[in-house]
């Protein structure tokens, strides 16, 4: 692979011998990645777990508890889905650039408080100041991962302790002050959220989408930069990350049966990153699902009900932290069996690609079938070779030592 030093040129192609039209059609990465197109088979199989889950438990429920599943019940349980679906899309789409938001969950119970707070005012008076805080918010998180190029969890972190500190301004619970009840839209805002869901996957699943929104995850040494459009794309899903953290917790506070308590939200981060790996989201960025963040949502709702209905407390840090341990197992998965099959037909193990003047001439040829083998022989010479012994170094003068012996 080629590194960004001064006076050091990169190679064109990483694999020799093959024209850059076509390591554009089977490369995912033309510049660094491994030949062939990612496989997104390994999320279809594990998207068949998650449905099979998500039936299971909801029978569960149903035997448990039928009412929660029908009327003024199945409303709360959609907007409930809603809210944790909006967290785990901004946690999932921060984790596809390779930049993970570790500040949704103290966002989202911020945007909670204030919404309590100034829900009197109206639904727009309420919600447009939270809406501008968020983006400027995530603006100054995305200026500070790609400006300085820093990890996305660790800029992250300092402005969730950012937030952090405006959540403990609160001294106690807060009352929600607004008339606006998110169950009476429920079916409208589950159908936009699964939309929303379903054609993001969908689209992350084409080749060239992915290869853009993943274009942060480091292939070489993380202090290399990786362009000005990965900057872009990078900033624009930390922005999108935060504003829907933000919406998700103006559902939680409109959709509570009680007040909004002041909490860090961490517990929020974990159950949101938690479900975003669950859902098939790569922990390193670039790889993801179809209908995995819809699914694993509903799987992990409608757990949170049974076991409401059955009278056990379950705490988010408990479900967020067992969700996030599958998560790393799934991740493991997604990269073994997600990752490129090998280009026309040959395997994905390559040689590594020269590295400058360093490893010049030391990368070998792939082996090829070759039927004929004549071609590949050199021109045989028709003309007798000298003999060594005859050489000019054996005469003196103008006589051979063979006119001696005659």
């Amino acid at each position: 692979m080629a590194y960004d030093e001064p006076g050091r040129a990169g190679s064109a192609e990483p694999t020799p011998g093959v024209p850059a039209a076509v390591l554009e059609n089977v490369f995912d990465d033309p510049a660094h990645g491994e030949p062939g197109r990612d496989r997104v088979g390994v999320h279809l199989v594990w998207e068949t777990l998650l449905l099979v889950g998500l039936v299971g438990v909801v029978l569960l429920l149903w035997r448990e508890d039928a009412d929660a599943l029908r009327g003024d019940g199945l409303r709360t349980l959609l907007v409930d889905v809603v809210a944790l679906g909006l967290l785990a899309l901004a946690a999932g789409l921060s984790l596809r650039t390779a930049a993970v938001n570790l500040a949704v969950g103290p966002v989202a119970v911020a945007a909670a408080l204030h919404f309590a707070e100034q829900g009197d005012r109206g639904v727009p008076a309420a919600l447009i100041p939270a809406l501008v805080a968020a983006a400027v918010g995530g603006l100054a998180l995305a200026l500070a991962v790609v400006v300085l190029h820093v990890p996305g969890w660790a800029a992250s972190l300092a402005a969730a302790a950012a937030v952090i500190v405006y959540i403990e301004r609160r001294s106690g619970a807060v009352a929600v002050q607004a008339d606006y009840d998110p169950r009476r839209t429920a079916f409208y805002l589950f159908a936009g959220f699964a939309a929303v869901a379903v054609l993001g996957g969908m689209f992350g699943a084409i080749r060239a989408v992915r290869r853009l929104v993943g274009r942060f995850r480091p292939v070489v040494d993380p202090a290399r930069r990786r362009g000005v459009l990965a900057s872009l794309v990078t900033a624009a899903a930390l922005v999108g990350s935060t504003v829907l953290a933000m919406l998700a917790g103006v559902l939680l506070a409109a959709n509570a049966a009680g007040p909004v308590v002041p909490t860090s939200g961490l517990d929020w981060t974990v159950l949101a990153v938690g479900v975003a790996m669950l859902a098939g989201t790569s922990a390193y960025g670039r790889r993801g699902g179809i209908f995995g963040t819809l699914l694993a949502v509903g799987v992990v709702v409608v757990f949170l009900a049974w076991a409401t209905a059955r009278g056990w407390t379950v705490s988010r840090w408990t479900v967020g932290g067992a969700a996030l341990g599958v998560g790393l197992v799934v991740t493991r998965l997604v990269e073994a069996c997600g990752r490129p099959r090998g280009a026309i037909g040959e395997p994905a193990e390559t040689t590594p690609a020269g590295d400058g003047t360093i490893s010049t001439g030391w990368s070998l040829p792939r082996p090829s079938t070759v039927d004929n083998w004549a071609p590949a022989l050199p021109a045989q010479s028709t003309a007798t070779p000298p003999d060594p012994w005859e050489a000019p170094r054996w005469e003196t003068g103008s006589r051979r030592w063979d006119d001696d012996d005659r």
